[in-house]
């Protein structure tokens, strides 16, 4: 018996990192999960793998900040599996790198878009499906830059302080439907996303950064897709019933100079 059988999750920024390992994990403990992410080759090939693992696997093709398209992908994990228990957050971009004063207007509009709007509409369109199944979990995605100064990425520090923020107030709200609402605050994981931040960083010598950044955590590496979402499987679960309005580091201590 997995922790999650005859459960239905919806992950979001699924093609790839983070949400990737996301659909893996939770499907293999049971769950029937809805992959969201844009067009694409990435969304089909984890649908694909995980189907090869034996898990159940609905790709949906959307946009996180549009809501027709935000309803459409929780009106289909109700319509293909019966309903939603849990939303995965997880869909965000890292926006330009540079000084706060040379930032274009429509690039940081184009972050808080993503990951602010996007995931007000997850919950906002999921909740009502999961209190109809008499409750769950959402978990929203933010980073250690939610928790901090963000020289140089300021929209994208801006966006994960929202969530945090946004986090804490829908643990509040959606209390009564008994879904708890917490959110994970990574440290520089092992992504995709990491890897266009260190190039903005330094293009000459993105390794460098790498170096540097590792540096500041006290176990010496970045996290790993793995770690994160080894807690995200912990708040989705039972053993968190009494867990809500958290924002979890999860950073190999970088927080805790």
């Amino acid at each position: 018996m997995g922790r999650f059988d005859d459960r239905v999750v919806a992950i979001t920024g699924a093609a790839a990192g983070i949400g990737r390992e996301a659909a893996l994990r939770f499907a293999a403990e049971g769950a029937a999960v809805v992959l969201v992410d844009l067009p694409g080759d990435g969304l089909g090939e984890t649908v694909a793998m995980v189907e090869a693992a034996g898990g159940r696997a609905l790709g949906v093709t959307g946009d996180v900040t549009r809501e027709d398209q935000v309803h459409a992908y929780v009106q289909a994990a109700v319509d293909t599996f019966g309903g939603l228990d849990a939303l995965i957050n997880n869909a965000g971009i890292e926006g330009r790198v540079g000084p706060l004063t040379e930032l274009a207007v429509d690039a940081f509009d184009a972050v808080l878009a993503v990951n602010v709007r996007g995931v007000w509409l997850g919950m906002k369109h999921a909740a009502p499906a999961i209190a109809a199944r008499g409750g769950g979990a959402i978990v929203n995605t933010a980073s250690v830059a939610g928790l901090g100064g963000t020289p140089g990425i300021i929209a994208y520090g801006a966006s994960k302080h929202a969530v945090v923020g946004m986090t804490k107030t829908a643990a509040m709200e959606l209390a009564p439907m008994r879904i708890r609402v917490n959110a994970v605050c990574p440290s520089p994981v092992e992504t995709r996303m990491m890897r266009s931040l260190e190039a903005g960083m330094n293009p000459d010598d993105p390794e460098a950064v790498h170096a540097l950044m590792a540096a500041t955590i006290p176990l010496g590496r970045y996290g790993e897709s793995s770690d994160v979402v080894a807690l995200m499987c912990f708040l989705c679960s039972a053993e968190a019933e009494f867990l809500t309005g958290a924002a979890i580091p999860i950073d190999g201590g970088m927080r805790a100079r």
